[in-house]
């Protein structure tokens, strides 16, 4: 399925340009992470870099190809897409590769796949269709709410059990898709709130917690017009947190792995473990601080050239940014990303087709989860879940389908002219 009359002019260019610059500063940093003198050679496919060079290379071939095909292929195709994707993630469960304690990766010859990154946008692409559908109503219909809590959950669900805690997260980014098409604000605050509570419960003793929730809430109903409905909605509230508070140290102790709490207890600083779980972070913050305003300068590193930091050419490869190119070219790096996000925000927006903008949406969601932990993660104040920065870390799967998934949105938005010109 050609696309019969794409133009270059239809392209946002901007966005294109975007991504490259990301991706070329991705391949600096995937080289500078593993540079060895011996074998300066970027071309050299023996290594991280010189594969990534190769990575880059397919995933603008299957940008092109993404460009080419008529936007409504992606619309007709994203049931089938997001079906084999779920099979693929059902196919790790039976046959898969474990990897670092992940069993996700499907392994064919020197070939290996995590199809956990491609179910992302075959999700995307299943939601979209679904919630775009004729005569849906997401905001006040509850059979199609929960239809679409299952699209989402079902990969999810698959996915942890290959014990790919920070993948299945991900897909909690697709609440914010939800909540632009109608989820009530409420659920947004109540998970909100979930996590709050689950972080305050592994701090403070749970009594305390229900102590101060009733003190909180008898104030606010002495403040407000009180009604039978209301009253009975605030006692239910806390009487549901209580209940959450006092089994978060049963959930942290009898559900979560020991890696798990202890990266937590870490996190929260009820552990100093620096040659054991919070190794990792301690090292990527000397790395970061270690660049000062400017940084040490291109290849430069030391904590690169001698392998401080473990990942650093994946989860960590941003403490290469903060080492090498220093406060200023962290914020330089971080502005571009949050610019790139922002300016896909605005496209979803400007978007006429249903389709298109839940689409957009999507897209915008999953970079800003993986940005957001990630980035925070290197820096000490979010959980190490080992999620790629996308475009950035090194790694063929990663790479192609975050290249797939923003492609995608690209080639719809192309079409945006002629939407506009169908709802005129």
């Amino acid at each position: 399925m050609i696309a019969p009359d794409l133009k270059p002019s239809r392209i946002d260019w901007i966005t294109l340009a975007l991504y490259y610059f990301l991706v070329i500063v991705g391949l600096l940093c995937v080289y500078a992470s593993v540079f060895k003198e011996t074998n300066p050679n970027i071309w050299d496919t023996s290594q991280n870099y010189g594969r990534q060079l190769i990575w880059i290379a397919i995933s603008s071939f299957l940008g092109l190809m993404i460009l080419l095909i008529d936007e409504k292929f992606f619309f007709a195709f994203a049931y089938p897409i997001y079906t084999i994707s779920v099979l693929l993630l059902i196919a790790v469960l039976l046959a898969g590769t474990t990897v670092k304690g992940s069993s996700s990766w499907i392994e064919i010859g020197s070939f290996r796949m995590q199809p956990a990154e491609f179910a992302k946008f075959g999700t995307a692409l299943a939601l979209a269709r679904f919630l775009s559908g004729y005569n849906v109503d997401f905001e006040k219909d509850k059979k199609i709410q929960w239809i679409s809590a299952a699209i989402i959950l079902a990969p999810m669900t698959i996915i942890l059990f290959q014990n790919e805690t920070g993948s299945t997260l991900v897909f909690t980014s697709f609440i914010f898709v939800l909540y632009r098409e109608g989820l009530p604000g409420w659920i947004l605050f109540a998970g909100f709130m979930l996590i709050v509570l689950s972080i305050l419960a592994l701090l403070i003793q749970p009594l305390y917690i229900i102590i101060a929730l009733v003190v909180l809430a008898s104030l606010f109903l002495y403040f407000v017009r009180r009604t039978n409905q209301l009253i009975a909605i605030t006692v239910g509230a806390i009487v549901l947190a209580g209940l959450m508070v006092s089994s978060i140290d049963y959930v942290f102790e009898n559900v979560m792995q020991a890696h798990q709490r202890t990266r937590i207890n870490v996190l929260l600083g009820k552990e100093v473990d620096i040659k054991g779980a919070g190794y990792n972070v301690q090292q990527s913050k000397i790395a970061i601080g270690s660049g000062g305003f400017w940084g040490k300068g291109f290849l430069q590193g030391t904590q690169n050239k001698f392998r401080f930091v473990p990942e650093q050419s994946t989860d960590f490869i941003f403490c290469t940014v903060g080492e090498e190119f220093g406060f200023m070219g962290s914020v330089l790096f971080v502005t571009v990303y949050i610019y790139l996000l922002y300016r896909l925000l605005m496209m979803a927006e400007r978007q006429r087709h249903k389709f298109n903008r839940i689409y957009g949406y999507s897209v915008v969601s999953i970079l800003f989860f993986h940005f957001l932990i990630n980035v925070g993660m290197t820096l000490g104040i979010m959980p190490v879940i080992g999620i790629p920065l996308p475009f950035i870390s090194y790694g063929g799967s990663a790479l192609l389908s975050f290249t797939i998934l923003l492609f995608i949105f690209i080639r719809l938005d192309a079409n945006r002219v002629n939407e506009l010109r169908n709802f005129s």
